[in-house]
C-alpha cells in the first residue's frame, strides 16, 4: 500500500499534509510513503529530513498521482484553470483522496470526485465526538490560528498590551474584544491574556460562558431567552433571527467603540461567515485600532476585510489573511500530520497492510463524500 503526499500548490499555502513525525508511524505500518520532492520546504521541512524518517522521494506530481492507493493533502487539488498543473486532472479512477476539501464552497468539485470515482474524505467534517479528539482538524488549526492572530495585532498595535506602573504615571492595559468563543477565540481570549492585556468575548452560544470566563475575560451578553436557541447538536453556532441579530449589533458597535483590539472568529459551516462588524462601527472606532479577521476564506466578520490584505481604513486596521495556520506551517502542519495519522489509523489493517475500511463507522460515514461514483454524505445531499 502506498501513501502519496504532493507538493501543495494553491497559493500561499506553505503546510505539507505529513512530516518526518507521521511519516515514521506510516512506516511502522509498513506503508510506503511517496511525498513530492521539495513539498516540505514552504513548512522548512527538507527532502532529506523526509527521507531520512522513511518517505521516498518523487522528482514530480504525475508520480505521486499515479502510483499512490491514498493521496493526502492540506487543500483540494487544483481544477483546470485554477494553476500550472491540474490535480483533479491527476487523481485516478479508485485513489482514495483525504483532505480539507471544502465540498460546502465548492461543491461542484464533488460532483467530479463522484465523476472520476475518487473516495474522498474532507477533514473539516470529521464529528466532533470524543473519539475523533485525535483527528479534529478544525481544532489543530485553528487553536494555532488563534494564537497567531493576536501576535499579528499586537505587532501592528503601536502600543503595549499589559498594564505597566512606573514612576513616571501608569500605561492602561490595552482592551482586547473577542467575537466566537470556539478554539480559536479560546485561544485568542488565552494568549491575550497572557500578554497582560484586558480581554472581553462574545459568543451566541450559552455553554462557551463559563469557558471565557475561567480564562480571565468578561463574556458580553446580549439576550438571556434567546441564546440557548444559538447551538447546533454538534457544538458549533448556528445562525440567529433577525431581532437577536439587530439586538447584537447594537451591543457590538458600544462595544468596539471602546476597543483597542478585536479578533472575530465567528464561522457557520457549510455557510457564508456571518458580518458582525459593520462599515459603520469600524468608522466609530479608535484610531489605532487593529481587527484580525480569521473567517475571511469563507467572506469575513468584517464588512471592509479584503481577501489576503492588511488595510488601514481611517487609522483602524484591518488584518485580512484568508489563511491564518499557513503563516505557522511548521507548527500546523505536525498538528495536522497527526491528525491524519489518526484518521488513516481507522482505514488500515496493520496487520494485513491493507486498506480496511468500516464504512458504517460515524468518523468515516461523517467525513466521506463520495465513493462507487456517488454523492454519500448525508449533509451534502441535503443541501
Amino acid at each position: 500500500m502506498i501513501i502519496g503526499i504532493p507538493k501543495e500548490l494553491r497559493s500561499g499555502e506553505t503546510r505539507i499534509a505529513s512530516t518526518p513525525e507521521s511519516i515514521k508511524k506510516f512506516c511502522e505500518m509498513g506503508i510506503q510513503v511517496f511525498v513530492e520532492s521539495g513539498a516540505g520546504l514552504g513548512a522548512f521541512i527538507s527532502d532529506q529530513s523526509l527521507s531520512d524518517a522513511g518517505a521516498i522521494m518523487k522528482d514530480s506530481a504525475i508520480e505521486i498521482y499515479s502510483q499512490s492507493d491514498v493521496i493526502l493533502k492540506v487543500q483540494r487539488p487544483l481544477e483546470a484553470g485554477e494553476g500550472l498543473v491540474d490535480e483533479m486532472a491527476l487523481l485516478r479512477e479508485g485513489v482514495i483522496l483525504v483532505g480539507l476539501l471544502s465540498p460546502f464552497l465548492h461543491p461542484n468539485q464533488v460532483v467530479d470526485y463522484a465523476k472520476r470515482n475518487v473516495t474522498a474524505f474532507a477533514m473539516e467534517l470529521i464529528p466532533r465526538i470524543s473519539r475523533a479528539q485525535s483527528m479534529d482538524v478544525l481544532s489543530s488549526q485553528s487553536n494555532i490560528a488563534g494564537y497567531k492572530a493576536v501576535i499579528d495585532s499586537a505587532q501592528i498595535y503601536r502600543r503595549i498590551f499589559p498594564m505597566m506602573m512606573t514612576a513616571a504615571g501608569t500605561v492602561a492595559p490595552a482592551k482586547v474584544v473577542v467575537l466566537g468563543a470556539g478554539v480559536a477565540g479560546l485561544q485568542a481570549i488565552a494568549t491575550a491574556r497572557r500578554l497582560g492585556a484586558a480581554v472581553s468575548a462574545f459568543d451566541v452560544r450559552p455553554g462557551v460562558k463559563e469557558q471565557v470566563e475561567s480564562l480571565g475575560a468578561k463574556f458580553i451578553e446580549v439576550e438571556k431567552d434567546k441564546i440557548s436557541e444559538s447551538e447546533t447538536e454538534g457544538g458549533y453556532a448556528k445562525e440567529m433571527e433577525e431581532d437577536y441579530a439587530r439586538r447584537q449589533r447594537e451591543v457590538l458597535h458600544e462595544t468596539l467603540k471602546n476597543q483597542d483590539i478585536c479578533i472575530t472568529t465567528a464561522q457557520i459551516p457549510g455557510k457564508k461567515a456571518p458580518i458582525l462588524i459593520t462599515k459603520d462601527m469600524v468608522s466609530d472606532m479608535k484610531a489605532g485600532s487593529v481587527i484580525a479577521d480569521l473567517a475571511v476564506e469563507t467572506g469575513g466578520n468584517c464588512d471592509l476585510s479584503e481577501p489576503d490584505k492588511v488595510i488601514d481604513i481611517d487609522g483602524v486596521t484591518i488584518i485580512g489573511h484568508t489563511n491564518w495556520p499557513a503563516l505557522v506551517p511548521s507548527d500546523t502542519s505536525s498538528l495536522y500530520g497527526r491528525n491524519l495519522v489518526n484518521l488513516m489509523k481507522l482505514m488500515i489493517d496493520e496487520e494485513n497492510k491493507t486498506l480496511s475500511i468500516d464504512w458504517d463507522d460515524e468518523i468515516i460515514e461523517g467525513a466521506l463524500l463520495t465513493r462507487n461514483k456517488a454523492i454519500v454524505n448525508s449533509a451534502l445531499l441535503e443541501v
